[in-house]
């Protein structure tokens, strides 16, 4: 059998009814079981906690490479979440419908004004919104502009957050993407909240992505190195 032969009868499994339903759910199985066998430790959730507590919405994000242990991150509130429209998007936004969320679909590249429309109804009717500002496609760890003027034009603010394991394994992907191992201590670091003024210019737009970057940056290595430190 040939390789485009191959490739296609791959890629009509994949899109198999059945396989759509079940594959998504097993998935999200084993992430609640991985969840289960963690041993998790939440550092500066305040600072989320202090933000709902006003009533605001918020708008969480984190790298693309740390989204897998992301649904367990804050549980029990509404949340929508936007995921790219590609074909491996379709699992993913069924996996995050077994976890109860919102399902927004679209990116930069496709769908990205109907999704920026639909992320802004979703605030405005009481849910928060997780977004990887670096996905689905990278650059890995730049964030992308569509954040930055959601939160300008909502007033919602922009809660960054980050998760590490103590033993991991990355995946060779263009996200470095982290898979936690079993029994392993893990953390959640939550940033302070970033607010976008409603006035700010393009160029000001710009300064507040990087701000987010390196706000996210340095929440990452703090994690990697929180975990490090309690092997």
């Amino acid at each position: 059998m040939g390789t485009s032969r191959i490739s296609h009868v791959v890629t009509t499994l994949r899109e198999h009814r059945l396989i759509l339903q079940v594959v998504p759910r097993i998935a999200a199985w084993l992430m609640i079981g991985l969840n289960r066998l963690l041993r998790i430790v939440h550092v500066n959730r305040d600072s989320l906690e202090s933000c709902l507590a006003k009533g605001e919405r918020v708008i969480v994000a984190f790298w693309h490479g740390r989204l897998l242990m992301m649904p367990f991150a804050y549980p029990g509130k509404p949340v929508a979440t936007l995921i790219s429209q590609h074909r491996d998007g379709e699992y993913i936004s069924r996996i995050a419908v077994v976890f109860g969320f919102r399902v927004i679909r679209g990116s930069a590249t496709r769908g990205g004004v109907r999704a920026f429309k639909q992320m802004f109804l979703a605030l405005k009717e009481g849910f928060n919104l997780v977004i990887t500002p670096d996905g689905p496609r990278g650059p890995r760890a730049k964030v992308k502009s569509g954040v930055i003027e959601l939160a300008k034009l909502t007033g919602a603010p922009i809660v960054p957050v980050t998760f590490s394991a103590a033993r991991r394994r990355f995946l060779k992907s263009w996200d470095a993407f982290l898979i936690p191992l079993p029994f392993s201590r893990a953390v959640y670091i939550w940033g302070e909240p970033i607010y976008v003024e409603p006035l700010v210019t393009r160029e000001e737009v710009a300064k507040y992505q990087d701000i987010l970057a390196e706000r996210l940056d340095l929440l990452t290595m703090q994690a990697d190195e929180y975990v490090k430190s309690s092997r």
